[in-house]
Parts: C-alpha cells; structure tokens; sequence
C-alpha cells in the first residue's frame, strides 16, 4: 500500500506535493520521491526514510516546475535501497515518470516477456518498474515527436491488456503532461481535484482526497475503474474507459485501517464508515454477550477510536483513552519485519495504569493481523492491573493473503488462518474475543452516495476479485513474502555491499 500524487499547475509544484505527500505518509513510510518536469528537463529526489527527511531546502529548491508527481512506499517485499523508491524514471519514449500503489499479480511474467520480446532493461524487482516498462513499450509504437491524446490512451488501452492485479498509477510523459489510471476493478483508489487560478485551471491526481484538501483543490470524482484520464501542460483535461468496465470492488481494508478518516474515496466517507463499524460491531456485542461486565471500553490509538466511540456510546459505557501513543514511531502493521514490529510496539504505546487497574476492559482494534501486535497490547494491560481483557476487532477475522498490495502475503503469519476465535483469543490472551462480521463491515462501508455495492474482501473471504489467482500463485507469493524471505534478501544485499566495498 502506496501514497501517489500527481498535479499539473500553472505556477511550481515541488511545495504542493511535498505536502500532499506528508498528508499521505500514513499510507508509507519506507520511501519517498517527487519527480517534477520544466521545459522538458527533469528533476527527481527520492531516498529512503520519511518525507520529512527525503526531502531538505536544497532538494525542493532543485525541484522545478509546474508539472510533477510523488510517491510515499511502504514495503510490500522491502525497500532496502533508494534505487527501490518511486517514481522510476525511462528515456524512451519521451522521457516517462510513474508512480504506483498496488500489486501486478502476473509481475514475473511480464518481465521475463519485457526483457525477452521487448528487449528493456530492469534493474529493480518491483512490478512498479515493471509496469512502467509495459506503458513505456507501447507508447514506443507511436511513430511521432509527440503523441496525441488518442495515441496515449490507446498505450494505456495495450497496459490494461497486459497487466492483471490492483493497481493506481499516476505518470509523467516530457513535453505531454500527466496520467492516472486505476485497475479494471478499482481495488485501489486514485481522486481527481481540481483548482481555478488567476493563470487557469489546475488539477491534482491522489490517492486520498485529504490530499486535494490541504492543497485547495476541489474534490471532483474518482477516476473510474478502467478509466484513463490525461491533462496536458497547458491543463486540458482528457478521459476515455479505455477497458469495459466491471464491477467497481475498491479494497475494504483501506476503510478499515490505511485510508485517513478525513478522507473520502469513491464517495464513501472513512469517517462514517468507522462509525457504521462500531455501530455494528456494538449490536453483535449486545447479542453475543448480553449479560457483558465491561467497565471501560478503549481504543488502541489511533484507527479504532472512531469505532471504540460508537460502541462506548450504544453500549452505554464509559469511553476512556487508556494508552498515550509515541506520534514519532511508526505504523506497526507496515513496518518491514517482525522483529521490528514487536520491538517498536512498547516503544509506540505506554498504558495509563489508572484507566485499567482493577477494572473489566474492552480493548477496541481496527483489526488483528498478525496478532503479535494485540497479545503484546494485552499484556500492557494486564500489567497495567486489569482484572480481565475483552478484545473487539472491527474488522472480520484475516485469514487469507491480500494480493492486491497489502503485506499480508504468508498465511502461515496470519493469526486467524486455521483457527477459530476462541483459539486467536487464547494465543493473544484474551477473555474472550469478538470479531465484526463481514457482512455487516460491507454494510458499514457502503453509502446511500456511493455506487459501490461490492468491495475487495479477499484477506476475509479468499475471494480474489481479478479471478486469477492460483494456490501455486499464492504459495509463490508466501515463498517470497514471509518475513524470514524479507529478512534473507536484506542479509543478502548487505553482504553484496560488503564485498562491492572491498
């Protein structure tokens, strides 16, 4: 799970997507770039590490022009190099920029017929430098010092037939201008804003309508599933539904953790769908455990407070904050390595011993993935003198790998996979556990607004919406995915730089 922007201005970019990126550093904390074009030369920074240290004076100085876009990465299969970070850059043909959030699902075979058949170079093995590659080959049967709108869409028309998975891309073509497009599906979002000026009008491509926001712009829509949309330098706005559309499923999760609850994508409110949550999570709690005896209901900070709110409120129970979060570590969930995650756990949240001593608390999570993080969570309060824990998760059980670019890619690390609730309460040292219902979290998510009466559910259900994915498929990604994978290419790398420095 990415953070992209791109804009198409009429005055310098580089500050705008600064901070549409630092609004987004939730969805990505492992890397950052911002790509920025004038008069045809381009200028990039990218590295590894938070916007805030990307990025210094003398970088954003360097970044000039009113064209550009931006990237915030979090390690789907690690970023140990700031060769690794977005956007990717080719010279031909044009000069293209591109930045992506999601996941190509058929990455590795595209890249083989890259190198074999379309005879290009790869130097990373992202899929977002694939993806780059397979726009880049079609855009190169443009026989022209400069493509039309038409010759564009009819490339990302080729990108769509090669390329299965979920996935957002904002681009960058020299001499052109700029496009997004979303995957078939729409599993991943990608907003479209828009901003009048003195010098004309402008707009500005994210992932999250905070984004358009904080920068002024107007929010207009989505881009569609399938849909591509261009703006040129002068800031024409283009689209075409360059594939037929299908049913429009954007991935649940990001309501249920990764989206900001300011933000609004395919005209579904975060805010209120977090509120529907607890709604119905505080019904099945009334039902399954009509005679409860919780004292104290508190959220673990931050993404379950709006749903631990609602419960409190319905259930009629005092709603209190009972630990206090380090804002400078990071979102454990997205960190790149077990280790890493149950080590900074401690570090990120400190009980306050008064909110728990002697009493019945119920714990509120947006989810339990792993459940290191939840047994870890419980302890803090037992220590902390609860006389019992009760655990809710506003979200369904985790039991499937997520595909589509999430990093729950090894089913051998979801708590959940194989075992029933009673069992995840005990590994995580619960008294009892209570789970949302999946029926019930797509009827919070859903909106009398929205067209959506369908999502990507596949790390609850197993329902993989592209129709393509295989248990060997799935037994490929958990070989490359699991974290002793991860750490095994991070010991790799390191050793390769030890023997390049001799």
């Amino acid at each position: 799970m990415c953070g992209i922007v791109g804009i198409v201005g009429h005055s310098p970019v580089n500050q705008m997507i600064y901070d549409a990126l630092s609004a987004l550093q939730h969805r990505g904390q492992d890397a950052a770039g911002i790509m920025t074009c004038n008069d045809g030369e381009l200028f990039m920074r990218k590295s590894t590490g938070l916007v805030r240290d990307v990025f210094q004076q003398r970088h954003m100085l360097a970044l000039q022009g009113n064209l550009g876009i931006g990237h915030v990465r979090y390690p789907t299969a690690g970023c140990d190099s700031s060769s690794e970070a977005q956007p990717f850059y080719v010279n031909s043909p044009y000069g293209i920029g591109l930045a992506h959030n999601g996941n190509l699902t058929n990455s590795q075979e595209l890249a083989e017929v890259l190198i074999r058949e379309d005879r290009r170079h790869l130097n990373t093995t992202s899929d977002s430098e694939v993806l780059l590659n397979v726009f880049a080959s079609e855009l190169s049967r443009v026989n022209a010092p400069r493509a039309s709108a038409a010759e564009i869409f009819t490339a990302v028309s080729s990108v769509y037939r090669r390329c299965r998975g979920g996935f957002a891309v904002v681009a960058l073509i020299v001499g052109h201008g700029m496009i997004g497009f979303r995957d078939p599906h729409g599993i991943r979002p990608l907003v479209i804003g828009k901003r009048e000026t003195s010098q004309g009008t402008e707009y500005m491509l994210a992932s999250e309508s905070v984004a358009l926001d904080l920068a002024g712009f107007k929010r207009l829509r989505d881009v569609g599933p399938g849909e591509v949309v261009f703006i040129d330098e002068q800031g024409r706005f283009y689209s075409r539904q360059c594939v037929p559309a299908t049913v429009h499923t954007p991935c649940i999760f990001e309501y249920v953790y990764f989206a900001r609850p300011d933000s609004i994508m395919d005209n579904i409110s975060v805010h209120k769908a977090r509120l529907r949550m607890g709604e119905l999570l505080a019904e099945k709690l009334r039902r399954v455990h009509p005679n409860h005896d919780i004292d104290v209901v508190i959220p673990i900070p931050d993404t379950s407070r709006i749903a631990a709110v609602q419960i409190a409120q319905l259930l009629g129970i005092k709603f209190r904050e009972g630990f206090v979060k380090n804002r400078y570590i990071g979102r454990t969930f997205i960190m790149p390595g077990q280790e890493q995650r149950a080590k900074s756990v401690r570090s990120k949240l400190n009980p306050i011993d008064l909110e728990f001593r002697g009493k019945n608390v119920l714990l509120v999570d947006d989810s339990i993935v792993r459940g290191t993080t939840s047994a870890q969570i419980i302890d803090l309060a037992r220590e902390s003198g609860a006389a019992k824990v009760y655990f809710a998760s506003a979200a369904p059980a985790v039991r499937y790998p997520n595909v589509y670019g999430i990093d729950m890619p090894s089913v051998n690390e979801l708590v959940a996979n194989g075992r029933s609730e009673e069992e995840v309460a005990k590994l995580i040292g619960a008294d009892w556990l209570l789970y949302q219902d999946l029926d019930d979290l797509v009827r919070a998510c859903q909106h009398h607004d929205s067209s959506i009466q369908r999502f990507d559910t596949s790390c609850f259900s197993g329902e993989y919406v592209t129709g393509d994915i295989t248990p060997e498929y799935l037994a490929r990604l958990q070989a490359e995915r699991s974290d002793a994978a991860k750490s095994q290419r991070r010991h790799g790398k390191n050793a390769l730089k030890a023997i390049r420095a001799v």
